[in-house]
């Protein structure tokens, strides 16, 4: 397979993995879709963040945003609170509803990934592992190289 090739198979297949991430994240919690598990696990990661802040990390419209944590805030799975530094400003952060739906979302997630990889090599796991990092962290680069805010 030449480089060309290769990088026709990579794009075939990260789209079906893409495919196969949104389908199965509906059946892990059906009223959390792929994206929302996302950020969830964003404002959790970070603690709480602005809305903004989610839009910018992800490269998404802030209208896609804005529907988004309008859902989560009506399943009761983020909420918003006052910026103790700046009253002006709204802050995200997850419910204790939100937390063990994301648990539980996480814990089925993570299962489904040790079974598809079980009869992987530990050595395949690492440099798969590797690549998959390698290839996001060029998303946080500009143009001349150099590490860019998400």
């Amino acid at each position: 397979m030449d480089a060309d090739e290769a990088v026709e198979t990579i794009q075939r297949e990260m789209t079906a993995f893409a495919r196969r991430a949104r389908a199965s994240a509906g059946r892990m919690h059906p009223e959390l879709s792929l994206v929302s598990y996302t950020l969830l696990g964003h404002l959790e990661e970070c603690g709480g963040c602005r809305a903004t802040d989610l839009a910018a990390h992800y490269a998404l419209d802030k209208s896609t945003v804005s529907r988004q944590v309008t859902a989560l805030e009506r399943a009761r799975l983020v909420e918003r609170r006052l910026d103790p530094d700046d009253h002006r400003v709204q802050v995200l952060h997850l419910t204790e509803e939100g937390r063990r739906i994301l648990a539980r979302v996480t814990d089925s997630r993570r299962a489904a990934f040790r079974e598809r990889l079980a009869g992987w090599p530990e050595e395949d796991l690492r440099r798969f592992a590797g690549y998959l990092a390698r290839y996001n962290a060029w998303a946080t680069r500009g143009e001349d190289g150099q590490a860019r805010t998400p």
